[in-house]
């Protein structure tokens, strides 16, 4: 069988089908986000933030319940409302409150899953759990209708907010300064990255679901000079490496979310070669 018929092969199976829609939407948003993000040098807060997923995971998993992502959704939003109200007040500010989040998160999941885990292959939870894994491919039905909801809800929000995150990634002060409630609309940018996050974890794991925010937004801002055409690259790189990365795993049996990123760097590196002849 060649490499067209054994696709053709796995596409007539729904949970992949579902998989390569939930990646395709999940690197979507991530890529629009992460374009400003990257501008307004937050770009961090997505890796603080995916290991309070973790941690919430690991609490799911002890716990027992099956939907662990309606208890990783609102810890993971609680999380960025928490990192981003304290904000410019706290003692503790910045980069060093997102780490100290993150470590206490990740030691935190980790220990509840060695101390209270009933299953015996607590490394290969941890490790599916941190780096992606198949696991995309035993979404059900109803996790793929959540997953769109909830990047429908990113990508809607975006869009209805484009141009007032636009003011606020370019020059909060000027927009604070027009009367803009710039504290508002960080949050909400906060809380679309902590649902892009929630959804992303199947798909490329806690550790290197910031690869999808960075990445796609620094391959278009080699070859884009301009707010709009750098969101627009970005979104189309980062779906394209998705599902590409899921097909390459899918056929070559390699780990989907090294894979993913893997494609990500290629992507990036071209564009850079593109850059030097321009």
């Amino acid at each position: 069988m060649g490499p067209l018929e054994v696709l053709s092969t796995y596409l007539s199976y729904p949970f992949v089908v579902n998989a390569l829609v939930v990646g395709a939407l999940v690197a979507l948003c991530s890529s629009l986000l992460g374009t400003t993000l990257v501008m307004k040098r937050l770009s961090y807060i997505g890796d603080g933030l995916s290991h309070v997923a973790f941690g919430a995971y690991a609490v799911a998993s002890v716990a027992g319940i099956t939907r662990n992502m309606l208890v990783i959704a609102p810890v993971t939003v609680l999380a960025a409302v928490v990192l981003l109200r304290r904000g410019r007040t706290a003692k503790v500010k910045g980069d060093a409150a997102i780490s100290m989040m993150a470590v206490a998160a990740l030691a935190f999941g980790y220990l509840v899953m060695n101390v209270f885990g009933a299953r015996s292959n607590i490394a290969g939870d941890v490790c599916s759990t941190l780096f992606g894994s198949t696991s995309i491919l035993t979404l059900t039905s109803l996790d793929v209708r959540l997953c769109a909801v909830m990047s429908i809800a990113v990508v809607g929000g975006f869009a209805l907010l484009y141009n007032r995150i636009f003011a606020v990634t370019f020059d909060e002060t000027f927009a604070r300064a027009c009367g803009m409630p710039v504290g508002r609309y960080n949050m909400v940018i906060a809380i679309m990255i902590a649902l892009v996050i929630v959804v992303g974890m199947n798909l490329v794991g806690a550790l290197m679901l910031s690869a999808l925010v960075v990445f796609p937004a620094l391959s278009a801002m080699r070859i884009a000079g301009t707010f709009r055409n750098v969101t627009i690259i970005s979104a189309c790189i980062g779906s394209l490496c998705a599902v590409v990365g899921m097909v390459a795993s899918i056929l070559a049996g390699t780990p989907v979310g090294p894979t993913i990123v893997l494609l990500d760097v290629v992507a990036f590196a071209l564009c850079s070669v593109i850059r030097l002849f321009k």
